[in-house]
């Protein structure tokens, strides 16, 4: 008894360990992209990770997510005290996050309507209200940042953290349950690696170019991906387009050029928001619609067996001739 409660603990302890570990790695990542101060990213990975190990591992992971906002924010936090409440706010947040899925029935799957719903306005952008709020609030109080930059702040922190919820989550959702598909035709292999081919090509092209109606070429992409793989195909997509949008506002480059941090910003968290919305919601619809589609077959299927398992039934000519050598005569239909 005592060895598998030992045994129990020491999984307990690694899941909050590796938690831990890709949170701080992540954010790291994240940090690459900084806008304000340092620490302010328009694409906070680290959001997504958290919410995926909850939905893994459930509530007694919290501590991984604190002890992996703690370290990230001991070398950039103004203060011990700061930085202590701002890995609060960034341990709350997806908890919250979580308990808020749970109570709307979310399902890891993400193969309804009602679950994509559900991570985007739960999970990311309600959720999300807290860290950027109490992590902006502690930056502006220290002396951080002036209280004039409040609202850009918060703008970059909030879309940041709820960004990545929302394409950094489905994409770890998705890695969970992949499986290789042995019995793909060799035909999907190559419609697959043409959607990427052109997904990036279509980014690249419109992140380069000054105009930022160019911006709308993804969008048949991430269409085309929600359609013929769902979830498989949107998910990638759509971490690849944010990505590469993100690096390109960072460096100032295409329809990034020459604006400030607040027009930028609008921009990149408008097209972001659009894309992972399209591809995350068309991928849940597919789902649903096929799913729907495959369980009217198999309806179909077992009425048609238990059907043809029931004897016929006699008609009239069955009946015994009555007196007189005449058969009964089948009642009248009437007009």
């Amino acid at each position: 008894m005592r060895t598998a409660e030992i045994g129990r603990y020491g999984s307990a302890a690694l899941r909050i360990l590796a938690v831990a570990a890709v949170y701080y790695g992540s954010a790291r990542l994240g940090l690459l992209q900084q806008l304000v101060r340092g620490q302010v990213t328009p694409l906070w990975p680290p959001t997504g990770v958290a919410l995926a190990g909850l939905l893994f591992f459930g509530l007694r992971v919290w501590p991984g997510i604190a002890l992996g906002a703690f370290l990230v924010n001991l070398s950039i936090g103004p203060s011990a005290v700061a930085v202590l409440t701002i890995a609060a706010g960034n341990t709350l947040a997806p908890v919250c996050a979580y308990l808020m899925l749970g109570r709307a029935g979310f399902r890891d799957e993400l193969d309804r309507l009602r679950d994509g719903l559900a991570l985007i306005f739960l999970g990311a952008l309600a959720g999300m209200l807290v860290s950027s709020t109490v992590g902006t609030s502690v930056l502006v109080y220290s002396g951080a940042l002036e209280q004039s930059d409040f609202w850009p702040a918060w703008s970059v922190w909030w879309t940041g953290d709820a960004m990545g919820v929302l394409v950094v989550t489905p994409f770890l959702l998705l890695l969970r349950r992949a499986r290789w598909p042995l019995a793909a035709r060799p035909t999907r292999w190559i419609e697959a690696a043409a959607l990427l081919v052109t997904t990036a090509f279509a980014t690249v092209l419109a992140t380069s170019t000054n105009s930022s109606s160019l911006l709308f070429l993804v969008f048949p992409c991430l269409i085309w991906a929600a359609f013929r793989f769902q979830l498989a195909g949107a998910a990638p997509c759509a971490l690849g387009v944010s990505t590469l949008a993100i690096h390109a506002a960072a460096v100032g480059s295409g329809p990034f050029a020459g604006g400030d941090l607040f027009s930028n910003m609008v921009t990149l968290q408008a097209f972001n928001g659009a894309a992972a919305l399209t591809a995350l919601l068309l991928a849940a619809v597919i789902t649903e619609r096929n799913e729907t589609h495959d369980e009217i077959e198999r309806v179909c299927a077992r009425l048609s067996e238990i059907v043809s398992r029931i004897e016929p039934r006699g008609g009239w000519n069955d009946f015994p001739p009555a007196e007189g050598g005449t058969r009964p005569r089948p009642p009248e239909r009437g007009r």
